[in-house]
């Protein structure tokens, strides 16, 4: 249980509080409400910019790393989709160090240009590096826009194509900035062992004279129903012929999520589970293949991947992978199946409660879908789920005219 309590500043920040008795440290965990889906789709990659922008120096601290490093703290920061998310552990004593901090950029940046120059170039090299000179890296490239044809996760968070972030100018830089970066567009989590009253007078002292800026609701288009296979067929200098296949699935808060992560890890999670013992283990058809879910707060994707061993044929691997995929969708898992399932999504529950960061972590995503509080309703939600959820799940999101497929071939 990760009891919280809230407040709100007058200038729209909400901050969530969680007392932690059991630690020296405390984390501090400020999350944006803004990703790359609220990117404009001629200048993407932008939020991702942003992460790194943000440790380029504000208004009155040139350093940031520096000064959090010399009161014993460290920080890091990532963004997808969704929403972008800065967090840090530091010593309790030092916790104001941290509120300065994440209040003096949210305040302004420094918006010099040597650090757009110099994160520019650090974002081009990480694009290269882990998307189009990486094996099989620009499958995440290839397959958000055979899925997604008009929503904007069709494209990845580190944007669309390099030319996006190589022509970013700090007129761009400073519209995203003032439209996203704003106390009543973001959630201030803490954990720590302090007491409420002593976090919300700090945080107040702050982060209370930021001004709240205007930031434009959110109105994003609706992905239509799929209602036709999409297919792509790639040839590219790897090892070995790699398949990837995606449906869509539901949103974060549709009750129906918890069916269908938990079909995930039924088909695939750990040497016991379906595809592993059928495709991998008995028929040798994928030398690692894996099922999973993106997990996007809007309507996300049902993925399956891996790598074939040598010889076998594509249409191959398509045959055994419906093939599997009918067995469930035609008789429902066993009751045994699903109880271990569910005992390894509590565990990991369970798990990420002893860490501070993680509560704080956890504290700011559940407000931001919904409440903090619901953070505690999770294991319940899946043990909640039926024999007959699963098998209903299955029937729904794995159907071929909702799939989109990539036949990834290494050239000879």
């Amino acid at each position: 249980m990760i009891k919280s309590k809230k407040y709100i500043l007058d200038n729209g920040l909400k901050v969530i509080f969680h007392q932690d008795k059991n630690t020296p440290l405390a984390a501090v965990n400020l999350l944006y409400n803004v990703g790359a889906k609220d990117e404009n789709p001629n200048k993407t990659g932008f939020a991702h910019l942003f992460e790194h922008l943000m440790f380029g120096g504000s208004a009155n601290i040139p350093d940031f790393d520096k000064v959090l490093q010399d009161a014993g703290g460290n920080s890091n920061a990532f963004t997808n989709n969704d929403y972008t998310n800065y967090y840090e552990t530091i010593p309790k004593d030092n916790i104001e160090t941290a509120l300065w901090l994440e209040a003096d950029r949210m305040n302004k940046l420094a918006f010099t240009n040597k650090s757009l120059e110099i994160q520019k170039k650090v974002v081009i090299e990480e694009f290269k590096q882990n998307y189009l000179n990486k094996p099989y890296g620009d499958y995440f490239l290839l397959m958000r826009p055979l899925a997604y044809k008009i929503h904007p996760y069709s494209w990845a968070t580190i944007g669309k194509e390099l030319s996006h972030i190589e022509t970013a100018n700090m007129q761009d830089v400073k519209k995203f900035f003032y439209k996203h970066y704003a106390p009543n567009n973001a959630i201030l989590s803490i954990a720590g062992d302090f007491e409420a009253n002593y976090v919300f007078d700090l945080v107040n002292k702050y982060f209370g004279n930021i001004e709240k800026r205007k930031v434009t609701k959110r109105e994003l288009p609706l992905e239509p129903v799929q209602t036709k296979a999409n297919f792509l067929e790639v040839e590219r200098n790897v090892p070995v012929n790699a398949f990837y296949k995606t449906y869509h699935m539901c949103n974060r808060t549709n009750p129906n999520y918890y069916a269908t992560d938990l079909l995930s890890d039924i088909l695939s999670n750990g040497d016991s589970s379906r595809l592993y013992k059928s495709l991998i283990k008995d028929k040798k058809i994928f030398s690692n293949f894996g099922a999973y879910i993106s997990g996007n707060i809007e309507n996300g994707l049902f993925s399956f991947n891996g790598k074939l061993n040598k010889d076998v044929l594509f249409e191959t691997a398509e045959f055994e992978l419906k093939n599997e995929v009918d067995k469930l969708i035609n008789k429902k898992a066993t009751e045994k199946e699903l109880q271990k399932v569910k005992n390894k999504i509590e565990s990991r529950f369970v798990f990420a409660e002893t860490d501070v960061l993680n509560k704080a972590m956890s504290l700011s995503y559940f407000e931001l879908i919904g409440n903090a509080n619901d953070v505690n309703k999770e294991v319940e939600k899946y043990n909640r789920v039926t024999l007959e959820n699963i098998q209903e799940s299955a029937k729904n999101i794995l159907k071929k005219e909702n799939s989109n497929t990539i036949h990834y071939k290494a050239k000879k």
